[in-house]
């Protein structure tokens, strides 16, 4: 896979994997630490369409009255 889906999709599979890894709460600050040190050269706005997504699915929940942050969801 080639083109600007290719990395889009690798950043998402970065942050998804650190999510699960590490859980905690997620906000954009850590969302582009975690894509860094996957070696990812991620932008802010990416890293929060990827969060918003992630959310979307049910990963990490948002915590309410914070615009960007959310928090690992709990496994049953």
């Amino acid at each position: 896979m080639t083109g600007p889906t290719a990395g889009t999709s690798s950043r998402r599979a970065g942050l998804e994997k650190a999510v699960r890894a590490y859980g905690g709460c997620r906000d954009t600050a850590r969302g582009l630490r975690a894509l860094r040190d996957a070696g990812h050269g991620p932008q802010e706005k990416n890293t929060r369409h990827i969060l918003r997504g992630l959310a979307g699915e049910g990963l990490p929940v948002k915590v309410e009255g914070r615009s960007v942050r959310y928090r690992a969801r709990q496994s049953d």
